[in-house]
């Protein structure tokens, strides 16, 4: 992920207020919130459910007193359903009840069955607090509810559960509807955007097809796909995964298959259709600015692959400034796997598509 300050540079740099700004991988939807916040319209895919969730509560943001009222009302429908939700508990892996406390845990699965996150901007901000707060540092913070695990990352149930049996550590209490609240009456006290942006659960592929209202429309991408064979996002959250509803374990290529590439051809050949699929979207001089990284590769062969995966649907496309070269500092590999090698640096890259 990339931090609002990087979206902002490039937004003020080409573009006006008004103008549409497209991020084909929308992850946190830092592009999205901080295009919106900046008086430009934005719009965004992400084809996995987690990051969808959470970039279209940042693209339609609903009220503070409706946020508030519905987790109200939540709160005591889940009352009233406690002996349904302790028998679907109760079948749930041994790895839940290591991970969450009781009531915890009864609070989750009520707003796992419950939130209608694809569909409701109230449910899916609601949905979207939930999966911020559902793993975390426990020792840090009092705002997770898990038992100690990463922020960034959900570990996978046999090393969470070995773990935390030989540290004696226990999950900690937690009131899911009293932390919601606060998070809601926080999120949604500061600065909100005057606009709505539009974020479609789909492949980047597809990107022209779900907004063909945009056609010829986009004057930037700002954008940052996923790494070479960096990270497998789908196993790696699969816990929120759980949450929108999917397995109790982790899964790997049922969401995408193309969630983590390790033969560089074929990740090279992904994004060239990638950047096909956003091309109707664009209008004439557009600018593509592009967060990448791999491991194992070359920065010289980073940058060039890149941009032969643009010439091929742009054929005039050229760089308008040197790449800049950053050291990825807080790698989620630092979290479990201390020592362990990865990823350590990102590009950035800035194309003008002519």
């Amino acid at each position: 992920m990339f931090p609002e300050e990087f979206v902002a540079k490039h937004v003020e740099a080409y573009t006006k207020k008004g103008d549409y700004v497209f991020d084909p991988f929308c992850g946190r939807g830092t592009t999205i919130l901080q295009s919106l916040l900046m008086g430009r319209n934005s719009a965004g895919t992400d084809v996995n459910p987690v990051a969808y969730c959470i970039s279209n509560a940042k693209a339609r943001i609903p009220t503070k007193t409706s946020v508030i009222e519905r987790l109200e009302e939540l709160e005591l429908s889940c009352a009233r359903r406690r002996p349904e939700i302790d028998e679907e508990v109760s079948g749930l892996p041994e790895f839940f009840c290591y991970a969450f406390r009781a009531d915890t845990l009864r609070s989750l699965v009520f707003l796992r069955n419950t939130l209608d996150w694809r569909n409701g901007d109230v449910d899916r901000f609601v949905a979207a607090l939930t999966l911020g707060s559902l793993h975390g540092e426990m020792d840090k913070s009092a705002s997770y509810f898990s038992n100690q695990m990463p922020r960034t990352i959900s570990t996978k149930p046999r090393y969470s559960i070995r773990y935390w049996r030989r540290h004696r550590l226990n999950p900690p209490q937690r009131e899911v509807f009293e932390l919601l609240r606060a998070k809601a009456t926080y999120r949604l006290g500061g600065e909100l955007p005057a606009r709505r942006g539009a974020v479609s659960l789909c492949d980047a592929r597809d990107s022209g097809e779900m907004f063909e209202d945009l056609e010829g429309r986009v004057r930037l991408i700002v954008t940052s796909p996923p790494y070479l064979n960096v990270t497998r996002y789908e196993e790696d959250q699969w816990l929120r995964l759980w949450f929108l509803g999917f397995e109790s374990k982790p899964t790997y290529r049922k969401v995408s298959r193309d969630d983590r590439h390790s033969s560089e051809a074929n990740y090279w050949d992904f994004l060239t259709e990638a950047w096909e699929g956003i091309a109707p979207l664009l209008r004439k001089g557009a600018v593509f600015v592009c967060r990448l990284a791999g491991k194992d590769v070359p920065r010289k062969d980073l940058t060039e692959n890149l941009h032969e995966t643009l010439l091929s649907t742009f054929p005039r496309a050229y760089m308008i400034c040197a790449p800049k070269i950053s050291r990825i500092r807080n790698r989620q590999t630092n979290n479990f796997r201390p020592g362990a090698k990865g990823c350590f640096f990102e590009m950035d890259h800035i194309f003008m598509l002519t």
